[in-house]
């Protein structure tokens, strides 16, 4: 069975070769290779000084692709309720805590403590956007970005009104990056929408399945795909890139995952 239909009002992406959707569109289609860099990314003037100067790659990463992802749909984002879906939130500021704690000087920041909880990006969000709506974050390991979109297309259908899913993940320095080995910094902002509006995309219907999940042609962009949870995603961009109509899967849990069933 699978849910009613959806529409994707708005997409975004940034990741290592991929500094907005108009370049990654491009690069999905085939009509360019990947080029992998780093990312560059600013803390957005939304926020004020003070935390603009607190805030670190997680912050700045989903407000970045959470605010494209809302401009594209043409939606203020202090109306939209939004899901944060990340697998470890701020890394780095994880990594600083742990080095910490194990240094002959415990004392740890309140800027770092105030980073380290998972809402912290949901935070900044509320606090740049002025938004009210509701907001949740979730963490479901390398199920991540599947957990978001259920979540988001959940809340969209049952509310009514559009909700913004913001999924990403940033990489854990050494020795954390053994255990944990995400490479690249990568997000991905998208609005769902259950009415279709000017700014539709395509549609989108959700269910589960126990088919394999379609890999990315380009060995790079599968090697993002499969290291990264947030990069999931990115057969679903691939379609809304190409305008392709038709079924993609995503991963989800180990034996179960997302059909999704793309259309115009």
């Amino acid at each position: 069975m699978s849910m009613a239909p959806l529409y994707i009002d708005g997409v975004s992406i940034l990741g290592p070769g991929l500094a907005n959707w108009e370049e990654a569109a491009r690069i999905l289609c085939g009509e360019q290779p990947i080029e992998l860099a780093p990312i560059v990314v600013a803390a957005p003037a939304l926020l004020p000084p003070t935390e603009r100067r607190r805030a670190g790659m997680a912050i700045k990463l989903s407000m970045a692709v959470g605010l494209a992802a809302a401009d594209a749909a043409g939606i203020d984002p202090a109306s939209l309720a939004n899901v944060f879906s990340s697998t470890g939130g701020d890394c780095e500021n994880c990594h600083n805590i742990l080095e910490t704690l194990a240094s002959s000087d415990r004392m740890i920041s309140p800027t770092r403590f105030h980073n380290s909880v998972h809402n912290a990006a949901a935070g900044y969000w509320s606090i740049a956007t002025h938004c009210t709506a509701a907001s949740t974050s979730l963490a479901a390991y390398d199920a991540t970005f599947g957990a978001g979109l259920l979540e988001a297309a959940t809340q969209a259908l049952a509310s009514g009104k559009p909700c913004l899913l913001i999924a990403f993940d940033t990489a854990y320095p050494e020795p954390l990056y053994a255990l944990r080995p995400i490479p690249y910094p990568f997000g991905i902002g998208m609005v769902l929408n259950p009415a279709r509006s000017a700014a539709s995309l395509a549609s989108l219907r959700l269910a589960l399945t126990r088919d394999p999940v379609e890999p990315m042609d380009d060995a790079q962009l599968e090697h993002i795909r499969q290291q990264i949870p947030a990069a999931r995603g990115l057969p679903l961009l691939r379609a809304l890139a190409t305008g392709t109509a038709g079924r993609v899967v995503l991963d989800y849990l180990d034996d179960t995952r997302l059909a999704l069933e793309v259309g115009a």
